[in-house]
């Protein structure tokens, strides 16, 4: 066994136990044709989603290792087929990381909605521009365009998504704008979208612009919770809104300075005074009304989506190494999720590698007996109490 051999079963190690079995359930794999095994089929996926090998690329290099003897174009229909297994490999590792929907089933169809930049291997691969919407808690992709990256209509805006009536979208600042804000009320959605101040000024009910800093100031307790109504203006439309704040830990605040300090230090440029002031909050604008969501639901609503935001930090840095499939919808969404699984993947092997010594992942022979000659891989415990026992005499006395 060579050594990438042995990657390879360390790597499948981190999967959900049930991954095989739910490339049978999903119709992702109903005969092997041109595979040796399941195994082949996901190192083929992988190899072109985690590595940015184009189709033609991947099945060369699949036959010259042994791996498999397809064609580009039926790696393409694998990638296809898919889409319905790798999402459910991210649902499992996702699950994994406590990045859970604690509360009651949610009334409204949650919908996440981000953009990234991919740029296409090679000197003079293309830049474009991805657009897309999860839906939550399942993380289902229902929404996936392409544009490119300069020119009109090619930013991250509310204004391309489509929406249903009852949808409620979170997104980061970037989309931020009182045009897209009310393009999707006019379609009869909500929205919990993170405050830009620099794009979308706040109005109260007389008409004046609310002075932010007189309330943020009202809040001096990590923790606390504060609810202004707000009114949203779009040229003759004016949205009735709720601004809802909280104020951030010290530890957090911190963090946040020092993140303002690289930033001036990189762009050679003083921060206005009250950026900092407002790097101590966190500051979300939603039109829901409060009778159907309080402020802190509201925050809550918005930190669930901000904990899967931290995945997709990892897989915007993978998606630079990736080469689209634009072939068709189908795909492209396969290969999301295969991008998004990459990461997920990236994210636990650093965790179980920081936690666990010398080797880097845990001995569990009991558990999964199948799985790399009696070695499993496990998810590291949150504290030294919690950590798992060596399941027999001679592994303890060997511990010691």
């Amino acid at each position: 066994m060579n050594a990438l051999d042995e990657d390879w079963k360390i790597l499948v190690g981190l999967l959900p136990p049930d991954w095989e079995l739910e490339a049978r359930r999903s119709g992702a794999v109903a005969r092997l044709r041109g595979f040796d095994s399941l195994n082949a089929v996901l190192r083929a996926l992988l190899l072109h989603v985690g590595c940015g090998y184009s189709l033609r690329e991947t099945a060369v290099r699949a036959k010259a290792t042994g791996l498999a003897e397809v064609s580009d174009v039926t790696l393409l229909n694998r990638l296809r087929q898919a889409e319905g297994w790798l999402q459910s490999l991210c649902q499992g590792l996702l699950a994994e990381t406590g990045v859970r929907w604690r509360g009651p089933e949610p009334p409204r169809r949650l919908r996440a909605v981000d953009g990234t930049v991919i740029k296409e291997p090679g000197k003079t691969g293309s830049l474009w521009r991805l657009h897309y919407s999860l839906r939550l808690p399942e993380l289902s992709c229902d929404y996936f365009a392409l544009t490119a990256t300069e020119g009109r209509h090619t930013a991250e805006h509310f204004g391309r998504l489509p929406a249903q009536p009852g949808d409620l979208i979170l997104a980061d600042r970037g989309y931020s704008h009182a045009a897209g804000v009310a393009g999707l009320v006019r379609q009869g959605a909500d929205v919990i979208v993170r405050l830009n101040t620099s794009v979308l000024p706040l109005f109260r009910a007389s008409g004046e612009r609310l002075a932010l800093l007189p309330l943020l100031r009202r809040l001096r307790t990590a923790g606390k919770v504060v609810q202004e109504p707000v009114w949203v203006r779009h040229r003759d439309q004016r949205l009735p809104g709720r601004l809802c704040v909280l104020r951030k830990t010290q530890h957090a605040i911190a963090m946040a300075e020092r993140r303002l300090t690289r930033w001036e230090q990189k762009h050679q440029q003083k921060a206005r005074s009250e950026t900092r002031q407002y790097a101590r909050y966190v500051m979300v604008v939603t039109t829901l009304p409060e009778s159907e969501m309080s402020a802190a639901e509201v925050l809550e609503h918005y930190r669930f989506r901000w904990q899967i935001e931290l995945v997709f930090k990892r897989l915007k840095g993978l998606l630079a190494m990736g080469h689209l499939p634009k072939y068709d919808d189908q795909s492209s969404r396969a290969w999301l999720y295969g991008k998004l699984l990459v990461a997920l993947l990236t994210q636990k092997l650093v965790r179980l590698g920081l936690n666990f010594s010398p080797w880097g992942y845990d001995c569990w022979p009991a558990a999964h007996p199948q799985s790399l000659a009696g070695v499993s891989i496990r998810p590291a415990p949150s504290t030294a109490n919690d950590r798992p026992r060596i399941g027999t005499a001679a592994g303890e006395a060997g511990m010691k």
